[in-house]
């Protein structure tokens, strides 16, 4: 894209950037700014703006940069002060992703959703409303799904069939159950160490009980087209060397239900033992060869393949998160393009009981003690009146939902005039 070259003609008229969001993403895409020429923070908004600075502070910002730099309370502040080119929402909280959203639609300005819970809760109207407004809505680079799509984009652009896509993690069955009183035996940790971290238990959770992978599935479904299993994520063992015998449809001898699928494998077996060369930390694409020759290319040029050479895989061992994220920002502003965007309503993900539940009982939300978040495709969601598991904090059940029960809409007690369940309302109206 030469992003760089466009970014050394413009050294004098800097991409101004306003940060929605200080904490650990926001941070990481900070610590790259002193050393990024051609981009400013202007702005950022946080709820605490005192710590937003200590933040800055920490991953070396100067005190010149500090003072050119504006910090906020309010985003909507933020952007009536004016003189920003791309927001960057990172709070990770859905209601206020949403909301931060149709400010920047209001306010015609580019947007970086790091966000994924609202941009699965809500995404699929979000983008369409960005678009008739004429800006980018954006994932954001560093984080899987855009890392995801794009190499599933470059396998669609020279000629190959996408049979699966998704990313590596640790996973075993019992962490659906996980709650944040026993994350972090998980993690090698003691709750005392987590705490004197700054580490967030309810946070650290989501990852580990599967909700995130479902998060980042259904928004890589939803900008490609792939499908998401029928009955959720299966977490199959498989590492780099593997992907591509594991990766394939059953009818050919593979895990998958079908070609053209979303899925995350685990750098675990189920026995406990490692998978070697693991892809925890990676991203993943797998193909097929369109035809013979194809196929004997794939031989040729020493690609990992089944053991019929006709499937194969590309991969990202890592991903740095907030370090990449420059590359969502300057493709929105000076390319008017995203880095991956919800281009339907493809997939959902929706809360699932941890425990047997009662009518009565309070639920909390992504990585909480009472419900974790199953991805499936959107029609099933639509069909069953799934409660999206961004919408599942705060509120009270009215009926008994027993464990791993789908929760519905039906079993909650919601405000239907919020702002969030209004626009989740909305797209469902759209798609269904």
């Amino acid at each position: 894209m030469y992003l760089y070259d466009e970014l050394v003609k413009r050294a004098d008229r800097p991409v101004r950037v306003g940060l929605i969001g200080a904490g650990k993403f926001g941070s990481m895409f900070l610590s790259q700014v002193p050393t990024t020429l051609g981009l400013e923070v202007k702005a950022v908004a946080d709820l605490d703006p005192d710590r937003a600075k200590q933040s800055c502070r920490t991953v070396g910002w100067s005190d010149a940069q500090l003072k050119a730099t504006e910090f906020f309370d309010s985003t909507q502040s933020m952007i009536d002060a004016g003189g920003i080119d791309v927001l960057v929402e990172a709070t990770g909280n859905p209601l206020a992703g949403i909301a931060h959203a149709k400010m920047a639609i209001a306010s015609k300005t580019h947007i970086v959703m790091v966000n994924v819970e609202a941009d699965v809760l809500a995404g699929g109207i979000l983008a369409k409303e960005a678009k008739e407004a004429g800006i980018v809505y954006s994932m954001a680079y560093g984080d899987q799904p855009a890392l995801t799509i794009e190499l599933v984009e470059w396998a669609r652009a020279t000629g190959f069939n996408v049979v699966a896509a998704g990313k590596g993690t640790k996973y075993m069955p019992e962490y659906h159950y996980s709650t944040p009183d026993t994350i972090w035996d998980h993690y090698g940790l003691t709750p005392e160490q987590a705490a004197q971290a700054g580490m967030n238990s309810q946070m650290f959770n989501s990852f580990l009980d599967g909700t995130k992978s479902a998060l980042e599935m259904a928004a890589i479904s939803n900008g490609t087209g792939l499908k998401a299993p029928e009955d959720g994520l299966y977490f199959p063992p498989a590492g780099m060397d593997d992907l591509a015998h594991i990766l394939r449809p059953r009818s050919v001898g593979g895990q998958l239900d079908d070609s053209g699928m979303v899925e995350v494998v685990t750098s675990v077996e189920r026995d406990g033992r490692p998978v070697y060369r693991d892809l925890r930390w990676g991203v993943y694409v797998v193909i097929e060869a369109p035809n013979d020759y194809a196929s004997s290319c794939f031989k040729q040029y020493g690609m990992n393949t089944d053991s019929t050479g006709r499937y194969s895989a590309m991969y990202k061992p890592f991903h740095l998160i907030g370090l990449e994220l420059n590359i969502s920002i300057l493709s929105a502003a000076l390319m008017n393009k995203p880095t991956g965007s919800t281009l339907e309503f493809n997939s959902d993900v929706v809360a699932t009981a941890k425990r047997d539940l009662k009518a009565g009982e309070m639920l909390d939300g992504e990585g909480g003690f009472t419900v974790y978040g199953k991805l499936m495709p959107a029609s099933k969601s639509l069909a069953l009146g799934g409660l999206p598991i961004g919408l599942a904090h705060r509120v009270k059940l009215n009926n008994n939902v027993r464990k791993d029960q789908s929760i519905s809409w039906a079993d909650v007690d919601i405000d239907l005039t919020t702002q969030a369940v209004s626009v989740r309302k909305q797209m469902e109206s759209l798609y269904s």
